[in-house]
């Protein structure tokens, strides 16, 4: 019993466990040294950790367009160093379902790795990052904890738009570049050319750029090296007061609330006592632990060091992106964080079925906990009940959200066609009382001011970038100027592509430009856009009546010279998806009191002569004048059934 008792002293084994005979104690007694093996090397991992020092510490991203090889990189920089082993599975930090069906990263993931290097011991903070432009904002969240960045660049395809955004957004942060050109083991890859483009855009020497093969490894450790040498340590002091930037969060149904953290200054440490510049609160440090990218706990986070924090924050609402964490006993100025992400569109989702709402309402609030950038509003509407009005990044943001909501939480929402925020100037003291000031603003057709007291209109306007191949300029322009774009400026990167550049009214890009772009370059066009503010505009509501009575689920907002032709193409589509009724109905598209377009839906007509055998004709005029009145009455005085699947197919787009 004494030998039990010291085993389980000292290698922490549960004391009621028991030994039922001389062979189960033999057993544990030759797993002993293995026991004691693995918890001294988990507390050795540990130690160095802690005690690496601050030149040793590299923090970087991998920045590039859509498909130019971020998560393979990832993987092999995993494998290399020991993170995982090989062949763990492709896109090894695309966590998410979506991200491995789609093949894209939506979510920045991080992953501390060690690496020796001429015999000293580094600790690399790698942060992969999303490739398309509705996540944007994610880029700039994960380069506020970096000192350098990987840009790389397929070598293939060449300089994409999303890799001249993602480029001057690094360098806009004075943030150390390492260019690197992926997938060289392509047959019809093109170094030379590449290397070219990235001379002229952004005047990179040749010398400067690495070339690998992210699939195979090719050259992966010359990354690493170049990691090791080219990047700065963190600029940080860590004897100062702690001072920690959040720059994600997400929500953990166990653990609660999870601040991912840079520590700019001091160190954090469990049991301490933080508080939030933003919130005021205060509250205790239960856990902090780092990506490996797996899961490992430690007791102390130092200045330069990227981790997780858990402090029993409720909601990632507390755990706001951007906020500077301090010991609540010594008060210190916040760290400059970033513009919070803005949604840009805005879109009603409403339950299938009303006895769906409950099921529909959670599930939009534990997948928004983990998506900061949804902002989510109460909504309804006659015709499709009680629902939200959500706010995404973009389109893609949208799908991927709604993807999310069935997949993995099991729900059918139907979501209407998406719509923008723009602004109105109202005029009028009593006006401006009601709406509550000079300037409101409106992403709802519903919501919009009338004319009359309103002086001007204001719609978002976006840059846009587009890199395509000379043989397409004119179609890629034709489509510019059908969308109302305003050429700004215009470039060769080289013999065979340009750079062209346009102010979008956002309305007119946001839902199907991307997808019509790539349709006419046979998929060789890139498309990225920036904010460009608010400018006036001329645009009008467009309702939707059907024999008079105003649908207002059906109105869209749009440009003064485009109202006729969708209003033309609203009932066309209304027509071919309207179930017929026993009466006429007139589709009919309006700006105000005036018709812009007209289709009748002609109605069913029951044969009501067919009992009459010969006789005088007379007899045959009267029934069907009778048939005819009886439905001048009907339609006098009945209401238009609209199905939930005629909204469905009519605002999807």
């Amino acid at each position: 019993m004494y030998i039990k008792s010291t085993i389980c002293g000292v290698f922490n084994i549960h004391k009621s466990y028991s030994f039922r005979n001389v062979k189960i104690f033999r057993k544990t007694i030759r797993q002993l040294p293995m026991i004691y093996k693995r918890r001294y090397s988990s507390a050795n991992e540990d130690r160095e950790v802690a005690e690496t020092p601050l030149e040793n510490i590299r923090n970087f991203s991998i920045i590039a367009h859509v498909d130019h090889g971020k998560s393979t990189l990832a993987d092999r920089l995993l494998e290399i160093t020991g993170a995982i082993k090989q062949n763990a599975g492709a896109q090894f930090l695309d966590k998410l379902q979506v991200e491995k069906e789609r093949g894209i990263t939506v979510k920045a993931q991080t992953a501390s790795l060690r690496y020796n290097y001429k015999g000293k011991k580094y600790l690399l903070n790698l942060i992969d990052t999303p490739g398309h432009v509705d996540f944007s904002n994610e880029v700039a969240r994960s380069l506020a904890a970096c000192q350098g960045v990987i840009l790389l660049v397929d070598a293939n395809h060449g300089v994409q738009a999303q890799t001249v955004a993602n480029f001057f957004l690094a360098f806009g942060r004075d943030l150390k570049i390492i260019p690197v050109l992926n997938k060289v083991d392509l047959k019809n890859a093109n170094p030379e050319r590449v290397a070219s483009q990235l001379k002229t855009l952004f005047d990179i020497e040749e010398s400067e750029i690495l070339k690998i093969s992210a699939k195979f490894g090719t050259g992966v450790d010359k990354v690493l090296e170049a990691i090791v040498e080219r990047l700065p340590s963190p600029p940080v002091n860590r004897t100062g007061p702690l001072k920690a930037l959040i720059f994600d969060s997400w929500f953990d149904k166990f653990k609660g609330a999870i601040s991912l953290v840079y520590i700019n200054e001091g160190s954090i440490s469990v049991g301490d006592v933080i508080a939030s510049v933003y919130t005021e609160k205060s509250y205790e440090v239960k856990n902090l632990f780092i990506l490996t990218p797996f899961e490992q706990n430690v007791k102390t986070l130092f200045a330069g060091q990227v981790g997780c924090v858990t402090c029993n924050m409720k909601s990632s609402k507390e755990a706001m992106v951007g906020d500077t964490l301090y010991l609540k006993s010594t008060p210190v100025q916040p760290l400059e964080g970033f513009q919070p992400a803005r949604p840009m569109v805005y879109a009603g989702v409403y339950p299938m079925d009303q006895s769906q709402h409950g099921a529909l309402r959670s599930a939009i609030e534990k997948l928004v906990l983990n998506d900061y950038a949804v902002s989510t509003a109460v909504d309804s509407s006659p015709a499709l009940g009680l629902g939200w009005r959500i706010g995404f990044l973009g389109i893609l943001h949208m799908e991927v959200f709604i993807q999310r909501l069935e997949q993995e939480y099991g729900t059918q929402p139907i979501v209407t066609a998406p719509n923008v925020t723009y602004k109105a100037k109202v005029i009028g003291d009593k006006n401006i009382a009601k709406y509550g000031g000079e300037e409101m603003s409106f992403n709802n057709p519903i919501h919009m001011p009338d004319p009359s007291i309103v002086s001007d209109y204001y719609e978002p306007t976006v840059l846009g970038t587009i890199i395509t191949p000379d043989e397409y300029l004119g179609p890629v322009t034709t489509l510019a100027m059908e969308k109302r774009g305003l050429h700004k400026s215009g470039s060769n990167i080289d013999s065979h592509r340009v750079m062209l550049q346009f102010a979008f009214p956002l309305n007119e890009i946001v839902v199907d430009f991307h997808d019509t772009l790539k349709s006419i370059t046979s998929g060789y066009a890139s498309f990225d856009y920036e904010d460009l503010g608010y400018q006036a505009s001329n645009i009008v509501r467009l309702n939707i009546l059907l024999n008079g009575t105003l649908v207002e689920e059906l109105s869209t907002v749009v440009h003064c010279t485009k109202a006729t032709l969708v209003g033309k193409r609203m009932c066309t589509k209304l027509l071919d998806i309207l179930p017929r009724q026993q009466f006429l109905i007139a589709i009919q598209a309006a700006v105000g009191n005036k018709i812009l377009a007209r289709e009748n839906l002609k109605p069913y007509r029951k044969d009501v002569t067919a009992k009459l055998y010969g006789g005088d004709v007379t007899r045959r005029k009267k029934l069907l004048a009778f048939q005819a009145d009886g439905k001048r009455k009907l339609r006098m005085v009945a209401n238009i059934p609209i199905p939930r699947e005629t909204f469905i197919n009519v605002l999807k787009r």
